[in-house]
């Protein structure tokens, strides 16, 4: 299949022409390389990857740097972080030039710490995640909320399951997990017994859409609570997992404020929980969590590949109403939003928007959304309407 345009790569173009350095950042394998290569045709391209040339990074900086010429695209850069002491020297011999390096990695926090103790006001930062529904569609006839679901979840979104039809996707999902268990989280972080660190992400799946208990965890695996909080911030600075953060309403209601936990890849859930057909997506027991994780998914990429910083929260009070996603398009406006494992329009789909807004009137909630399997737009209630996810997308 012919390389699939990416909604990020007019946001690329903007950094790299407007700053002397950008980093694009996401998890390993989300096609990260290939759109700058794609973007920049003229820039050189070297991985750090290669162990020789991370060698020659580690212990010859400068003859390095001097060997890539005026534009260079330098991949996986966290692997040689005292790189970057001398990439700032020699953009401050040239601060006039525009886009003269251009990083990737794959480690969130670790990558963006060392940019930033080492290049701070020299770099424009992007992420890039998993191949949307919306880039999806550009090779691949995917009508309709629900087909887009059945997709991603039992397909996924990385973009060599999507371009390579011939691929088996548990297998490759398999591999996935081990490479990026042994190789990418190993050779950074200390994460201790390796089949515990394993146990924990099924574990994550098994629980996805839910609010996190790190003391549960802790107790159900037999660890303490600072290795699940380790854990958790790890796969999270990996763009592996993402995790929505409560909504704090100063209301005088006791709110919970625990994050939930999500996947930015359903089809990884699905691999790790056992997910494997039709039936058992559809009507089993974690059927509307999956569905509930495919739309966050989906709204932090449309956010995040338009360069933008998802303003996504969510809330639950103590006396247990809970909406799913709240929406805050600029402050003092909310917009709730229901993610319903449903076919057939119902107000019943609608209840929790209402019992929020009576409950909240004082945040400038406006009228809510439903977000089905059914592609039908209508109004439920005054409180709400049903929306398909194209339009929710849309809202972001």
């Amino acid at each position: 299949m012919d390389y699939v345009e990416r909604d990020q790569e007019s946001n690329v173009r903007k950094l790299v022409a407007s700053s002397p350095c950008m980093a694009l950042t996401g998890p390993r394998q989300s096609g990260k390389s290939t759109l700058l290569r794609r973007c920049l045709p003229n820039y050189r391209y070297e991985t750090l990857d290669d162990p020789l040339l991370r060698e020659q990074a580690t212990t010859d900086p400068l003859l390095f740097l001097e060997n890539l010429g005026e534009r260079a695209i330098i991949d996986e850069i966290q692997y040689a972080p005292g790189l970057l002491t001398y990439v700032k020297m020699h953009i401050d011999r040239n601060r006039a030039r525009k886009g003269i390096f251009v990083f990737t990695g794959s480690q969130q926090f670790a990558l963006i710490k060392g940019l930033g103790e080492s290049l701070a006001g020299r770099i424009a930062l992007a992420e890039l995640l998993p191949f949307s529904v919306t880039e999806k569609r550009r090779s691949l006839d995917l009508p309709g909320t629900e087909m887009a679901f059945r997709h991603a979840a039992l397909v996924g979104s990385y973009p060599e399951l999507v371009t390579d039809p011939t691929t088996d996707s548990r297998n490759w999902y398999a591999s996935y997990v081990q490479t990026y268990l042994e190789r990418d989280i190993r050779s950074i972080y200390d994460i201790g017994k390796l089949a515990d660190f394993q146990r924990f992400l099924r574990l994550l799946a098994a629980r996805t859409a839910q609010q996190v208990n790190m003391s549960d965890y802790a107790r159900d695996l037999g660890i303490t609570v600072p290795t699940v909080k380790k854990w958790l911030s790890i796969l999270e600075a990996s763009r592996i997992v993402y995790l929505l953060p409560p909504y704090y309403a100063n209301s005088g209601k006791r709110i919970t404020k625990a994050p939930k936990s999500y996947f930015l890849d359903i089809g990884l859930v699905c691999y790790l929980a056992g997910v494997r057909d039709e039936d058992h997506l559809f009507h089993g027991p974690m059927a509307g969590a999956l569905f509930e994780n495919f739309c966050i998914q989906e709204a932090v990429k449309r956010s995040l590949h338009r360069g933008f910083r998802p303003q996504l929260y969510y809330i639950r009070t103590g006396q247990g109403l809970e909406v799913d996603l709240l929406i805050e398009p600029q402050p003092g406006t909310l917009i709730p939003v229901e993610f319903k494992m449903s076919r057939t329009p119902s107000t019943a789909l609608a209840k929790n928007i209402a019992d929020f807004r009576g409950q909240f009137s004082g945040l400038g909630v406006s009228p809510g959304h439903v977000v089905t399997l059914n592609d039908e737009e209508r109004s439920l209630t005054r409180d709400a309407r049903m929306t398909s996810l194209d339009t929710f997308l849309q809202m972001l």
